[in-house]
């Protein structure tokens, strides 16, 4: 985007260069891991600062960001040493092992490629970008890393076994798929964020509403809430092969989409559908694979995170099906910081919210955006590997 244009000039340039730079800060201080955060605004009030705080052995030593009252007042609240508006001098910093992104969406990729570049292990808040040229070059600067990269969604302990149930054939073979998250908007979540702040009240303020503001945020609700939709059908259901997209804005203040749908081929020839918006304030998360024998749904039944379904019967259409409660305690990976620091410990990847599966469901957004503008149907072709599962524990 012409945004971080100028930011993205100095990326990762040799592989001689990468190497070294890779392999420095290699030994963490005393097994403590030293995190700094690069945005002081409500996600890093939320969700950051909060659950990394709460993980033995991680101290968060620096903030940055552009408002000093937000920094004086999150350093305070969480008892951060150090805060800076100057977010470049943490990558030369030899006493900072790990860095988490989480500036709004169209900085991610510049900042995460110089954190790649400094050596330091990394956390992108989502989504990755809305540019196919930005996540290229992120993703081929993290291959060149021994460094850990996080690409969020980070994805809950029932969406682990319901791909462990469909990898182990217990559906059947899946024909269609379906997820929806959606909520009602981000002026929602940005109300509750100035109140903190103490500046203003629910979303009157024009920097809350910078996500309807399509110069800066470039993409809607598709990016914003459709990347966890897409995150969790291309973790259970696999690479995408095609894409059909429509939106549309039905009552948001601005030019971008507030609400989406896509139609996705998977590369196994299954069929799946993505809704996602900010039209939704009662809020909405489901998933749904259909196989040959049985179902998989999220939430689950009677309180249960996931449920299986089978067929009470394959003669009698009126026999009810069965539940089967599916006990997702073993498919845990915690919160996604404590995944992770523990991924940084172990010196390896996530299994799934990793940069490959991030750089496929850019792809996959970007294919909705363009078929939604020319009514056509995007064929996916690219490098991207199914194998970005890795073979590892938890």
């Amino acid at each position: 985007m012409n945004l971080t244009k100028n930011l993205l000039e100095d990326s990762i340039s040799d592989s001689t260069q990468d190497t070294t730079l890779a392999h420095q800060n290699t030994s963490l201080t005393q097994d403590t891991v030293r995190v700094a955060i690069i945005g002081a605004g409500g996600i890093a009030y939320k969700f950051h600062l909060p659950e990394l705080t709460r993980i033995p052995g991680v101290t968060v030593t620096h903030l940055a960001g552009r408002k000093e009252t937000r920094l004086k007042t999150l350093c305070e609240r969480f008892s951060v040493p150090h805060w800076t508006t100057d977010p470049h001098t943490l990558f030369t910093n030899p006493d900072i092992d790990a860095i988490v992104v989480a500036t709004p969406h169209p900085l991610h990729v510049s900042f995460g490629i110089e954190a790649l570049r400094a050596g330091k292990h990394l956390l992108m808040q989502k989504p990755l970008c809305a540019d196919m040229s930005e996540a290229d070059r992120f993703l081929a600067g993290v291959e060149k890393t021994e460094k850990t990269v996080m690409c969020l969604p980070h994805l809950g302990a029932e969406i682990y076994a319901i791909k462990r149930e469909a990898e182990a054939g217990h559906i059947g073979k899946i024909s269609a798929a379906h997820c929806r998250v959606s909520h009602g908007g981000p002026e929602v979540y940005y109300a509750e964020i100035l109140d903190a702040f103490g500046e203003g009240e629910g979303g009157n303020s024009g920097e809350a509403l910078w996500f309807f503001k399509s110069g800066e945020a470039a993409v809607g609700a598709l990016f914003d809430m459709g990347v966890y939709a897409a995150s969790v059908l291309v973790s259970t259901m696999g690479r995408v092969k095609s894409v059909m997209g429509m939106v549309s804005t039905h009552d948001k203040p601005t030019e971008l989409e507030d609400t989406a749908t896509l139609l996705l081929e998977f590369a196994s020839g299954a069929i799946g559908t993505l809704e996602t918006g900010w039209c939704d304030p009662a809020k909405t998360y489901c998933l749904r694979l259909h196989g040959t024998t049985g179902k998989l749904c999220a939430p689950g039944e009677a309180g249960a995170s996931a449920t299986r379904w089978e067929p009470g019967s394959y003669t009698r259409e009126d026999t009810p099906s069965l539940p089967h409660p599916l006990d997702a305690t073993a498919d845990s990976r915690g919160s996604a910081h404590e995944h992770w620091i523990r991924c940084i410990r172990e010196r390896r990847q996530p299994e799934l919210s990793n940069a490959r599966l991030a750089h496929h469901v850019t792809q996959v957004l970007l294919a909705g955006l363009e078929s939604a503008n020319t009514g056509r149907r995007i064929e996916l072709s690219s490098s991207y590997l199914t194998g970005f599962v890795e073979n590892d524990t938890k």
